[in-house]
C-alpha cells in the first residue's frame, strides 16, 4: 500500500456496522469487514502515489462466536478470525475487525492497542497486507485506522461515505471567501464537504462544460477531465468558455476548459486527461475521485463507469439528453439524471444503455479498420444523424446533475438524498422520479461480490 490511505465506506456496510450499536444492550460489539483496495500510481493532482481501501462485505459475527462482553470489552472465538484472514487472502482483500464504544468515544483506548496488535500480527503472519480496525461510538462517530505492523497503527482520517447521501469525514480546510453567500445556505461543515470533494467529469462536451464551471464556483478544489476531442463550428452553440478562435484552431476542448478555470481564478487544480474515460491510462485517475459526472454522450462510457461505480464505490452522476421535433408544432425535449451508488438500480436495468451500441463504439476506437469493415457488411447498427443540442437544454441538465449531488451532501432535497433517476421533460414542463427496480442476474446491482471489489485482474473482470 503505497502513499497516503484513506477509505471509502458504501452505504450497506455501513448499516451495518451502525446496526451493532442496537445488538448490544449497552455491551460492546464487534463484528468483521473485507475490503477490496484500489492501488493508484499517480494522483491526477499531485502526481504521486496514494492508496483507497474500499468496503466489500459486512460480515456479522454469530451469537456462539461471542465470548464474553460488557459496556468496556468484547472478546470472541478466534476460528472466526481465522476464517475472516483465510477468505482475504484468497480473494486478494483486507480483511477488518470491528468494535462499539457504546458508553465512550470514537477513540482507540490502549486497550484496543494491545488486542489489536495481536491480531495483527496474525493477520500478517498469514500473508494480509493489514489489518484495518473500524470503531464506531454511541454518538455515531466512525474511526478508522490500519496496522500494517504490529508495533504502531496509521489513522486514516479521511473517509467517504457513499450512497444516495454522502458525506466526506476529511481535515477541514477551511472555507473559501467568495463562498459566504453559499455559506450561509448550507453552513460551514457541509460547505467544505463541498470544497474537498475530488470530481471527475467524463466528457467536456456540452453538459460536461456546464458542470464543470458549475464545480469550480461552488468551490471545488480539485478535479480532472475526461475529453479528447477538438472544438469544431457546431460545438460552439453549446460548448461553454468556447470562442470562434478556438475553432479556427482547431483547439482541443480539454484545454479551453482550463483556459477558463485559469482566468477565473477562483482555487480550482484542474488535470486534464486527453483519453476517453475508461482507456487505461485514466484508470489512476478515476480511482482518485469521489464522484464521477458522466457527461458523455456514448453508451460504451456509460457501461464503462456503470461498472466502475459498482466496483470502486464510487458515485457516478450520469447525464442524458433526448431532443426530437415530432412535427410542426410539437417537440420531445428530456433530461435525464441517474446516481449510480449502492442501493440504486444501474443504467442497463434503466435500459439507459444499449449494450450493442457500446461494443461497437468500442470497437470503433480501439479498431478503426474492423468497424469498417463490419460496418460494410451491415453487420453494425452505425451512428446514426448527429443529435440536436441547444444549450439551454444542456446547461440544465449539467446544472441538475451537479443539484443531485449537493442534495446527496446537504440534504436540501429531503433526508433521502439523491434520487435514483430524476426526469425533466422540457417540453411537458414537468419532473418525473420513474420507479426503476434491479433486474434480477444483473451483473451490477444483483452481484454482492462485485460492490467494493477494488482492483482486480483483469480490471473490473472483464475480458476483452
Amino acid at each position: 500500500m503505497k502513499g497516503p490511505l484513506d477509505v471509502i465506506l458504501a452505504g450497506p456496510h455501513e448499516a451495518g456496522i451502525r446496526s451493532l450499536l442496537v445488538q448490544g444492550a449497552g455491551a460492546e460489539r464487534s463484528a468483521y469487514m473485507l475490503f477490496g483496495t484500489a492501488a493508484i500510481e499517480k494522483d491526477p493532482w499531485t502526481n504521486t502515489a496514494r492508496t483507497r481501501l474500499v468496503s466489500h462485505a459486512f460480515i456479522d459475527l454469530d451469537d456462539d462466536d461471542v465470548v464474553s462482553a460488557s459496556e468496556r470489552h468484547v472478546t470472541w472465538q478466534t476460528d472466526s478470525f481465522m476464517r475472516l484472514l483465510g477468505r482475504a487472502k484468497s480473494d486478494g482483500l483486507v480483511p477488518a475487525i470491528i468494535h462499539t464504544h457504546p458508553k465512550g468515544r470514537a477513540r482507540f483506548s490502549k486497550q484496543d492497542d494491545r488486542n489489536e496488535a495481536e491480531l495483527a500480527r496474525t493477520a500478517l503472519i498469514k500473508g494480509a497486507p493489514g489489518l484495518i480496525s473500524v470503531l464506531i461510538a454511541s454518538d455515531g462517530e466512525i474511526a478508522v485506522r490500519i496496522w500494517r505492523s504490529a508495533e504502531k497503527p496509521t489513522a486514516i482520517a479521511r473517509i467517504l461515505h457513499t450512497g444516495p447521501r454522502l458525506t466526506l469525514t476529511a481535515e477541514n480546510g477551511g472555507n473559501l471567501g467568495f463562498l459566504d453567500r453559499q455559506t450561509r445556505l448550507f453552513g460551514d461543515q457541509a460547505n467544505a464537504m463541498i470544497t474537498q470533494f475530488r470530481c471527475g467529469i467524463a466528457g467536456g462536451g456540452a453538459t460536461g462544460s456546464a458542470v464543470l464551471p458549475l464545480l469550480m464556483r461552488l468551490g471545488v478544489r480539485e478535479a480532472v477531465l475526461f475529453e479528447k476531442d477538438h472544438a469544431e463550428d457546431t460545438n460552439l452553440n453549446r460548448l461553454h468558455g468556447a470562442r470562434q478562435e478556438d475553432v479556427d484552431a482547431h483547439r482541443a476542448k480539454a484545454d479551453i476548459h482550463a483556459r477558463t478555470v485559469a482566468e477565473a481564478n477562483l482555487g480550482m487544480s484542474l488535470a486534464t486527461i486527453d483519453a476517453w474515460a475508461g482507456e487505461p491510462c485514466t484508470w489512476d485517475a478515476l480511482k482518485s475521485c469521489d464522484v464521477i459526472f458522466c457527461c458523455t454522450d456514448d453508451h460504451a462510457g456509460r457501461l464503462f463507469l456503470n461498472r466502475f461505480a459498482r466496483f470502486y464505490g464510487i458515485p457516478v452522476i450520469d447525464v442524458g439528453l433526448a431532443m426530437q421535433r415530432r412535427d410542426a408544432q410539437s417537440f420531445d425535449l428530456f433530461a435525464r439524471v441517474t446516481t449510480l451508488v449502492p442501493g440504486h438500480p444501474c443504467l442497463l436495468c434503466g435500459g439507459f444503455i444499449n449494450p450493442q451500441r457500446a461494443r461497437e463504439e468500442a470497437l470503433q476506437r480501439t479498431d478503426p479498420e474492423a468497424y469498417e469493415k463490419l460496418k460494410e457488411e451491415a453487420y453494425l447498427l452505425g451512428e446514426g444523424d448527429p443529435s440536436p443540442a441547444v444549450v439551454t437544454f444542456t446547461t440544465e441538465a449539467g446544472a441538475m446533475a451537479v443539484n443531485e449531488w449537493l442534495t446527496g451532501i446537504t440534504g436540501f432535497a429531503g433526508a433521502n438524498g439523491m434520487a435514483p433517476t430524476r426526469m425533466r421533460r422540457f417540453h411537458a414542463r414537468d419532473e418525473r422520479f420513474p420507479e426503476i427496480s434491479p433486474r434480477p442476474g444483473c451483473p451490477c446491482c444483483d452481484a454482492t461480490e462485485t460492490l467494493g471489489r477494488g482492483d482486480m485482474a483483469p480490471f473490473l473482470d472483464m475480458v476483452t
